[in-house]
C-alpha cells in the first residue's frame, strides 16, 4: 500500500463505531471504491472461548459473521461515503439488515483471518457485498452475501 492508501486504512480504523470487546477488525491492506481487504486475529482469552465449546473452543459462526460485517461492509462503507465526509464525534452506523452465508471450515483460537468483501450495491445508504473470510491456513472458512444500510441521526 501507498502512503495516501495507508493514510486511507487509518482513517477508517479510527472512524469503526466499535470498541472492545467488539470490535473485530485489526488492518486493513487494501480498500478502493470496490472492495476491501482486512486482518483481524481472534484472541484466545476471548471471553466467547470458554463456552463454545469446552475442550474444544471454536470461534462461533455469529463472531465471524459480524468480523465480516464489520470490515466487508462498515469498514467499506466508511471508504464509500469517503473518510473526510464524516465527522469523528458523530460515526457512522450500520444497521446489519441481512446476510446468507456457508460455514466451510473452522477459525480457532488465536488465529488471524483475511476477510475480503466485493461491493455489489452501493445506493442511497444501503451496501450489499460478497464477502469470503479466510482461516489462517488460508482455506475459505465463511463466504457469503451481507447487506446493510447507514443508520441517519
Amino acid at each position: 500500500m501507498g502512503e495516501k492508501d495507508l493514510e486511507e486504512a487509518k482513517k477508517i480504523l479510527d472512524l469503526m463505531p466499535y470498541a472492545e470487546p467488539f470490535r473485530f477488525i485489526d488492518e486493513i491492506s487494501s480498500v478502493n471504491e470496490e472492495g476491501i481487504t482486512g486482518f483481524y486475529t481472534f484472541q484466545s482469552h476471548s471471553d466467547f472461548y470458554k463456552g463454545h465449546f469446552p475442550g474444544f473452543p471454536l470461534t462461533p459462526g455469529v463472531i465471524l459473521t459480524e468480523c465480516m460485517a464489520q470490515i466487508g461492509m462498515v469498514a467499506l462503507g466508511i471508504h464509500l461515503i469517503g473518510t473526510d465526509n464524516i465527522d469523528p464525534e458523530n460515526p457512522v452506523r450500520f444497521a446489519f439488515t441481512s446476510s446468507e452465508v456457508k460455514f466451510l471450515d473452522m477459525v480457532l483460537p488465536g488465529e488471524k483471518v483475511k476477510v475480503e468483501s466485493m461491493k455489489r450495491l452501493y445506493r442511497m445508504g444501503v451496501l450489499r457485498c460478497e464477502v469470503k473470510l479466510y482461516n489462517e491456513a488460508g482455506k475459505v472458512a465463511v463466504e457469503g452475501k451481507l447487506a446493510g444500510y447507514r443508520l441517519k441521526e
